[in-house]
């Protein structure tokens, strides 16, 4: 046997050891089932892809909280304990059991008295939060996965240091993967200026394979601790001029009143993460003047969160539906439980209706979201592929009463792995608000028949049976 043989059948042999010793790891973690056995089969039939996948997506942190609980270690007693939120108890008596469920496992009290409006553009969205932010009189805080240096991300930049000059404290939170794009300097030149600037989770090898898989994926921000934003969109020139391909859809809302104390409880949380300290916090959370009737849960999970409380709550809210569903969603891969409680929610009489992306930003997530229809179509749960460009709008309705809306997309990831932080609103003046956003995204959509998507090519439904696999692993 020659040298370079002999080399082959060493490397073969170490590829063989790590195989088995990854998959020894697995099985001894207790995963779920669909989680091991595409774990399984992507090492047995692409081990070095899945060698590669596991290193950086795979390891199972979630029960000893290796990083996160490390990170947050001193959280309850220095930063918890410093101040109270009052909840209430208005809320639509048959949302009782979501409701306390939510408080009893995310600190998630009803707060009442909340504005609440809606925008279904970026155009929207960042011409209000401009302006609010320029009325700023104390503090502007903004948490966002993704924030781009490009025309809008500089417009904010510069924003934000015209509010510092003035004496306004801004803090900001970002990504370290979201925002890997951007320049260092754009938020050098931030801190220079004297903005706090924190990085969620930099990557620094030899971290970088652990830390990639938990990413902070919220949208938030909280101005004067009066008005919040919360929902899909990031900071870019892409969430108003759209993509190459077409225009991008999304939702965000701007909330007034005692909710907002929710998104700041969340940003301090996060801060706290990435500087281990938070000021003194009673100027950040003022007493609030009643501004509507719309009361309202904010709801955060990650992967510190072992009861997956946003997946919880969506099942929980799915479970609790009477009449009807109304569902969009840019990335549906959904767990075991969520796709088996909307199948029962259907065949019970629940008149369900959602709305996916024709096409979305990724090849793959596109394949694997689109292998899920069927199993929809088969409970009569009625499909339809949103046609003018990328809908990114993550929202649920249910019963014309309760809004979900947030950052959290129906998939694994984010509810598991992911930072996420979602409103949950019991009240129907806001549900007929979203209603109308799904109702006219319903004319840009169009709905998917069974007859016509049994058809589909056979290389294209293969593609999809592939790409299925792997959903657990995005």
């Amino acid at each position: 046997m020659d040298t370079q043989a002999i080399v082959f059948l060493v490397l073969e042999i170490l590829l063989i050891i790590m195989v088995v010793s990854i998959i020894f790891v697995i099985l001894s973690e207790n995963r779920s089932p669909t989680k091991t056995i595409s774990w399984i089969l992507v090492l047995i039939f692409l081990p070095i892809v899945g060698i590669i996948l596991y290193l950086f997506f795979g390891e199972e942190h979630r029960k000893k909280y290796r990083i996160v609980k490390k990170l947050y270690k001193g959280l309850d007693t220095k930063y918890t304990p410093k101040y109270d939120i009052h909840g209430v108890n208005n809320y639509p008596p048959e949302y009782e059991k979501l409701v306390k469920m939510l408080q009893n496992i995310n600190f998630a009290p009803v707060l009442d008295g909340n504005k609440i409006d809606f925008y279904a553009s970026g155009e929207e969205k960042f011409r209000h939060l401009f302006a609010d932010i320029e009325k700023a009189k104390h503090h502007v805080h903004l948490l966002y996965y993704k924030i781009i240096d490009d025309n809008i991300g500089n417009r904010l930049k510069d924003l934000l240091i015209k509010k510092v000059r003035e004496g306004v404290e801004v803090r900001l939170i970002y990504d370290d993967v979201g925002s890997i794009k951007t320049r260092n300097r754009y938020f050098k030149e931030m801190q220079k200026e004297g903005i706090e600037v924190g990085c969620f989770l930099q990557m620094k090898l030899p971290w970088i394979a652990r830390r990639v898989n938990y990413r902070n994926h919220r949208k938030l921000v909280v101005i004067d601790g009066t008005v919040g934003y919360i929902g899909g969109m990031n900071v870019g020139d892409c969430y108003i001029e759209g993509l190459k391909w077409g225009p991008w859809r999304d939702v965000q809302i701007r909330i007034e009143g005692n909710g907002v104390k929710g998104l700041q409880h969340v940003f301090f949380s996060d801060w706290y993460f990435s500087h281990k300290s938070v000021p003194e916090l009673t100027p950040y959370f003022p007493t609030s003047e009643s501004k509507g009737d719309n009361p309202l849960q904010i709801i955060s999970s990650g992967p510190i969160d072992i009861y997956n409380s946003i997946e919880r709550g969506m099942f929980q809210a799915i479970n609790s539906a009477k009449e009807s569903i109304c569902i969009q969603t840019p990335y549906f891969m959904p767990t075991e439980k969520i796709l088996s409680a909307l199948q029962t929610a259907s065949i019970s009489g629940v008149k369900i209706q959602m709305i996916l992306p024709r096409k979305s930003d990724s090849f793959f997530v596109d394949r694997s979201t689109h292998s899920f229809v069927k199993d929809l179509l088969n409970y009569n749960i009625k499909v339809y592929l949103y046609e003018k460009g990328f809908i990114h709008t993550k929202c649920m309705v249910i019963d014309d009463c309760l809004t979900i809306l947030g950052s959290a997309n129906m998939d694994t990831r984010s509810f598991e792995l992911s930072f996420e932080t979602d409103a949950f609103v019991y009240d129907r003046e806001t549900a007929s608000k979203a209603k109308e956003i799904f109702a006219e995204d319903l004319t840009n959509s169009t709905e998917v028949s069974r007859t016509k998507w049994d058809k589909r090519h056979v290389w294209r439904r293969f593609m999809e049976s592939v790409m299925r696999i792997f959903t657990p692993l995005m």
